[in-house]
């Protein structure tokens, strides 16, 4: 069955002999086109069914009010939760998403962006994927600004690139994760880390090492878990729990490393909270339906997606903003559960 074509401009104003601009004129109810023209104009298009082309009438205004927003990894929760935030506030300012997936991928990053500016968009929120932060190169960033489209960075920042940026006080939620453990009688507190190589969690280790420190708890660095693929963590944790260090506490930086973490603790018999606590980053639907349930860290991850699109649309509408950048950082709050003990009174 052939497709019927697209009814555009050109084809009303070739079926009544006028310009484009009449049609145009006739289909906004404009006063300069005669109320029998307008009518004619009018019922044609909508026996035609014609749509009017939002992106080119805003290219007329020189702006196509479409987003472009990259995201490294969808499966995250934490990535999910703040493309809620986007989508919700982008859509109430009226404004459309093209969204890509980085999948943690340099080269993927790169062509999405070129992607994205190839179908005419105002400006870029993005989270930078990990592979780009192990090179180092952020020079499609820097390009992208020098083409006059503005980037809103999220989570994962770097401060090579001048643009505006929302980012979690990771450093902070690790510290006062770690002091929990402290509180709660704990002293050989492991971390577990499968992001180590991104900015994030370098902030996330820096605040458990601040943490320790002031408590006057030596850091040992056979107590940090470096995880580079996701399969080791298993044989990982097992070698580290059959060691002859007592591990009390274990600090997951990342919800799944949280989740494989509590269930490894359990197979090799020791009790969630009694002999191991454990606290996660990420506040997802994993940790509150396993058996115990997970102390999260709460990154609020829509209420950052909110601030980000905020951010970009103002930027993009105010003509007069300052050139000057402006990073905000959201403060992390800890979800007691039922794998960490209760503080003592």
């Amino acid at each position: 069955m052939k497709k019927k074509k697209r009814i555009t401009l050109k084809d009303i104003a070739t079926e009544f002999s006028v310009s484009i601009a009449t049609v145009s004129k006739a289909l906004n109810d404009s006063y300069e086109i005669s109320t029998k023209t307008k009518s004619k104009i009018q019922e044609y298009a909508k026996k035609h069914h014609y749509k009017p082309n939002s992106i080119a009438l805003n290219l007329q205004n020189k702006k196509t009010k479409t987003i472009g927003v990259i995201i490294p990894n969808i499966l995250n929760h934490f990535f999910t939760k703040v493309f809620v935030g986007i989508e919700k506030t982008a859509t109430e300012k009226g404004y459309n998403l093209i969204t890509c997936i980085s999948n943690e991928s340099y080269e993927k990053e790169v062509s999405a962006m070129e992607l994205l500016k190839n179908s005419a968009l105002d400006g870029f929120i993005l989270s930078i994927s990990e592979e780009t932060q192990i090179k180092q190169n952020f020079s499609h960033f820097q390009n992208t600004i020098n083409q006059g489209i503005p980037i809103v960075m999220f989570d994962r920042v770097t401060d090579d690139v001048e643009c505006d940026k929302v980012i979690v006080n990771d450093k902070e939620g690790a510290y006062n994760a770690t002091n929990h453990f402290i509180e709660t009688g704990c002293k050989n507190i492991a971390i577990v880390s499968t992001i180590h190589n991104l900015s994030v969690g370098k902030l996330r280790l820096e605040g458990y090492q601040k943490a320790l420190e002031e408590a006057n708890i030596p850091v040992d660095d056979s107590l940090i878990l470096k995880v580079d693929e996701f399969n080791d963590i298993d044989t990982l944790l097992k070698i580290l729990l059959g060691s002859n260090k007592k591990v009390d506490a274990m600090l997951c930086l990342e919800e799944d490393s949280a989740v494989s973490t509590l269930r490894m603790v359990r197979s090799k018999g020791y009790k969630v909270p009694e002999d191991i606590s454990i606290i996660g980053f990420t506040n997802g639907v994993l940790p509150r339906h396993v058996t115990p349930s997970i102390t999260t860290i709460s990154q609020h991850g829509i209420y950052l997606g909110e601030m980000a699109t905020n951010m970009l649309i103002e930027k993009l509408e105010n003509e007069n903003s300052e050139t000057s950048h402006t990073t905000k950082v959201i403060k992390t709050n800890l979800i007691e559960r039922e794998s960490t003990r209760p503080l003592p009174y």
